[in-house]
């Protein structure tokens, strides 16, 4: 039985992925770099310690990977602050019906916790969550199942009895490795094949994770009538 959902937060709670898309293209570009469509979107929710040997496999050992991974962000901060974070789709009304449905909610991201903090808060939603767990702070990072482990731990639930909501293939696996149910819910895109066999569904928004999650209780309430 799912007791809890566990979110990641660029792509599901803040409108960000696609900043940090066109950012770290800007920031590649004016090192002399060109990162293509594909190769940026398998590179998301990559924690640091993986980005590095990533980006040098594809560009060269010569990549500055911390001088670009500085631009990258000097430029998003400069446009977060100027324009704001913006609250994804859905948001409220699904912080809402979970709890009103009894279920805790953690928050699992490879952002610091400052930084998450202050998003959350400027989007008015940082209280509601029982437990937020960053990865900065554990040896490994996305795609390693470290922060969905933490995440669980921290909320009191095993992670067979969690749901992880994920926009990223790394993310999903993360979740999936730490031995979460996973939903994908599509932002820049959607799954590739090898994460969609694992996953126990697909949603366009987060509202649309509402019947797979009562779906998905109703399968656990079936298992064990049985």
């Amino acid at each position: 039985m799912i007791r809890a959902v566990i979110f990641d937060m660029d792509g599901i709670l803040i409108d960000t992925e696609k900043y940090l898309y066109r950012y770290w293209k800007q920031a590649a570009q004016e090192a002399g770099y060109e990162l293509t469509h594909e190769q940026l979107l398998r590179f998301r929710s990559f924690s640091k310690e993986y980005a590095e040997p990533y980006f040098k496999k594809m560009l060269g050992e010569e990549f500055d990977f911390p001088a670009v991974r500085r631009r990258r962000m000097e430029l998003m901060r400069a446009h977060l602050e100027t324009y704001g974070v913006e609250k994804k789709p859905g948001v409220d009304e699904f912080l809402n019906w979970l709890t009103a449905n009894g279920y805790k909610k953690a928050v699992s991201t490879a952002t610091d916790e400052e930084r998450t903090k202050n998003y959350l808060t400027r989007i008015g939603i940082y209280g509601q969550f029982d437990q937020i767990a960053c990865a900065p702070s554990l040896p490994h990072g996305k795609p390693m199942p470290d922060v969905y482990l933490y995440a669980c731990e921290k909320i009191g639930e095993r992670p067979q009895n969690c749901l992880a909501l994920e926009d990223s293939d790394n993310g999903a696996l993360s979740a999936h490795r730490a031995g979460c149910r996973v939903v994908m819910v599509k932002d820049l895109a959607g799954p590739l094949p090898e994460t969609a066999r694992f996953l126990a569904g697909t949603a366009e928004n987060l509202l649309e994770v509402i019947p797979i999650l009562e779906h998905l209780q109703c399968g656990s309430e079936e298992g064990v009538r049985g």
